[in-house]
């Protein structure tokens, strides 16, 4: 379990830092008390008692003696309020010839061979947040997205699936031969939640394509392979290696669909990079941020070092911006060095830093450990006066063992650490005496605390050297060095209408846009550039549009908009962290991108003060803006959430079902409340003759009809 999703879930990720810096893991976190909490930071009471009931929970739901190690048993969850229709990715996996065991093994023998099977399934998912919603003999069915969604869903089942199977593989249970597992992952929109069953057998349901997709392609699979859709091939990107199989015919499926074998993690060094194969999306709208980044190069360049911080939510631009300032200075001498955090490292000591050395360095999967020290010993001699003491502590660092090729290294930790951190800094040192350096750290928000240390360091020491620094990062980390001199902080802004609109057509390859067509795209993205990216290359692969005389045309009337499945994990999983203020997010999300506070409190059951905690969460979080005060306040949305589909529309009957008793509500608080809302899904059809005009409001209509485009 990661530390930082933990508290993300509880709302208290402003403690994200305090427990990394004082070594709290998923270990120690069970047995903390009050009184540590304080020790930690956590002065508020009500954080404090929301950390201690969290605990307790976790301490109820862990088997004894290990304080979240996983159950042999569906993975403990929390209650949600009930089915959802989101998108998940589906694992399925199996224990090759697990029949054949049977009949060769005792009972006994053969219970202890499958209980190993399931606890390396379990203890292999909780890694990567999955959560394991049933056992079914030799077979495992696990959800990445449910119960707590995360942006990169596919990548992490794809990464489990291909640590489960060496796993696997490594058992060596006393009763049984050499075993082996397949695993099939396949992505798509379910609707997920219901209880299903009673007693000891009630389980979580799912219902949809996706789950039968992902048993159907573990039956494709060879023992100890990975097979997965298209659809989760197209999410991960170029994150792996791959073998591409083809179109396949599948079982009860009406054509044959693309699959994909996942063989290992790709070697491409960006994230960025690899999410986003190929050409770079045009850059609109940010002339002034890269002249700005050049300006701080120029004075770098003299050997007076630069540090920007380069902050912004998801998908605003900040990675593009870093390719756009690099493609600019691609025939200018320099030297370029990229440091990459991982939401997967980010309680690896220095990964980073680790990384970006294999990399330099030349690392080839298949080299043996020699051959690894003499790449070592070539790149550090270029910037260390002592190569062999650097090589000795980055050696250690990388896990490269030394064979007594070097002196030996301090026994105390501490010291090592220091000694380790000092190379790198001499590393940095050399590299900038021989021209200037442009040194990249990209997303910030996922690093160690140990890097993080260095970081202060390197801030510090690039003052008196030719060295631009770089930091990208989302809001909710906070840069210790703001205010510094020689530090500048630069917030990207979302894009404007003019500059989405331009975006949309640069991305349409110069080709205008039907007006309707481009006034809905812009609407519904709120001017952040990946959303419009994705809705847009949606767009022009539906088949809605033609392409004629240099532009583009509709044949007819266009249909609501769904949300990009590129995008789906990532609004989702800023829903999930707002717990039980989800609902309400949802349900505004159905009613329109306006809406009156009397409205809401009429459909989302909830006292006033519950819905005005709930309100000020989703005002704090920057989901909804608030004007006025209530019960005459109107909320608006300040996300693309409430202009298309909701991504739970299950909630559409919760809405309905609330609105009959409501009729008054709707027709008496505002004219805005009744007038049907373009941008809602859930929209008010009334009925023919009757006027939503202002004069019309105090009336009561006979029969409000609700319709719902699902």
């Amino acid at each position: 379990m990661n530390i930082g999703d933990w508290l993300r879930n509880l709302g208290l990720e402003r403690y994200e830092h305090a427990f990394r810096e004082n070594d709290i893991d998923a270990e120690v976190l069970p047995s903390l008390t009050a009184k540590d909490l304080i020790g930690l930071g956590v002065a508020s009471i009500g954080h404090r008692r929301r950390m201690l009931d969290a605990i307790a929970a976790l301490r109820a739901g862990a088997p004894s003696g290990t304080a979240l190690g996983p159950a042999l048993g569906p993975s403990p969850e929390p209650e949600p309020s009930g089915a959802e229709r989101r998108q998940l990715t589906v694992m399925f996996c199996d224990l090759v010839g697990s029949t054949a065991l049977s009949s060769q093994l005792d009972p006994e023998d053969l219970r202890e061979v499958i209980g190993a099977y399931h606890h390396c399934v379990a203890k292999t998912v909780a890694g990567f947040d999955g959560f394991v919603a049933k056992y079914m003999g030799d077979g495992v069915l696990v959800y990445f997205g449910y119960p707590q969604a995360h942006e990169n869903d596919a990548e992490r089942a794809v990464m489990a699936a291909l640590k489960l199977v060496g796993s696997v593989a490594a058992l060596r249970p006393r009763s049984a031969a050499d075993l082996a597992c397949r695993v099939g992952i396949a992505t798509g929109l379910v609707v997920v939640g219901d209880l299903v069953g009673s007693g000891e057998a009630q389980e979580r349901g799912v219902v949809g394509e996706t789950p039968n997709l992902a048993a159907r392609l573990q039956g494709l699979a060879e023992p100890g392979t990975v097979i997965i859709s298209d659809a989760t091939r197209r999410l991960v990107g170029d994150l792996f290696e791959y073998r591409d199989l083809g179109a396949v015919a599948i079982r009860g499926l009406p054509e044959a669909v693309l699959v994909w074998q996942a063989i290992q993690p790709s070697a491409v060094e960006s994230r960025f990079e690899a999410l986003r194969a190929g050409s770079l999306s045009p850059l609109v709208g940010r002339e002034e941020e890269i002249e700005l980044l050049l300006r701080r190069w120029s004075r770098a360049k003299e050997g007076e070092g630069q540090t920007v911080l380069l902050s912004g939510e998801p998908g605003i631009g900040k990675s593009r911006i870093v390719a756009s300032v690099q493609q600019r200075l691609h025939d200018e001498p320099h030297t370029r060095i990229q440091y990459f955090c991982s939401p997967h490292h980010r309680d690896s000591f220095l990964h980073p830093f680790a990384a970006q050395m294999e990399r330099a360095a030349g690392f080839a999967r298949e080299d043996a450990p020699a051959a690894k020290l003499d790449k070592l010993e070539e790149l550090l001699a270029q910037s260390d006066e002592n190569p062999a003491e650097a090589t000795a502590l980055i050696a250690d660092l990388l896990g490269v063992p030394a064979d007594g090729r070097y002196p030996p290294l301090p026994a105390e930790p501490q010291r090592r650490r220091q000694q380790t951190l000092a190379a790198l800094l001499r590393q940095l040192d050399g590299l900038a005496r021989g021209r200037a350096v442009l040194l990249i750290f990209e997303d910030a928000h996922w690093t160690d605390s140990t890097s993080l240390e260095l970081l202060d360091l390197v801030v510090d020491r690039i003052r008196r050297l030719p060295v631009l620094l770089v930091v990208t990062f989302r809001p909710e980390f906070t840069p210790a060095w703001v205010g510094q001199a020689q530090v500048t902080a630069l917030a990207l802004s979302r894009l404007g209408s003019g500059e989405a609109a331009s975006l949309v057509n640069a991305i349409g390859g110069g080709k205008s846009f039907p007006p309707e067509v481009l006034d809905r795209i812009v609407a519904r993205t709120d001017g952040i550039p990946l959303f419009v990216e994705e809705l847009t290359k949606t767009v022009l692969e539906s088949g809605l549009l033609r392409e004629e005389d240099g532009q583009y045309l509709a044949d007819g009337p266009l249909p609501e908009l769904a949300i990009p499945s590129s995008l789906q994990d990532s609004l989702m999983a800023r829903l999930d962290r707002l717990g039980p203020v989800k609902e309400v997010a949802q349900t505004g999300a159905a009613l329109g991108r306006e809406f009156s506070y009397k409205l809401m409190a009429a459909v989302a059951r909830r006292t006033e003060e519950q819905l005005g905690d709930a309100l000020d969460q989703l005002v704090a979080a920057g989901l909804v803006f608030r004007r006025g005060s209530p019960p005459n306040a109107t909320i608006c949305s300040s996300t693309p959430l409430s202009r298309m589909p909701p991504i739970a529309p299950c909630y559409a009957a919760a809405v309905r079902n609330c609105m009959p008793e409501s009729p008054r509500c709707l027709n008496s608080n505002s004219p805005r409340s009744a007038r049907p809302n373009p941008n809602s899904w859930l929209t008010i059809s009334p009925k023919p003759g009757w006027s939503t005009e202002p004069q019309n409001i105090g009336k009561e209509p006979a029969n409000t009809r609700w319709r719902d485009p699902q």
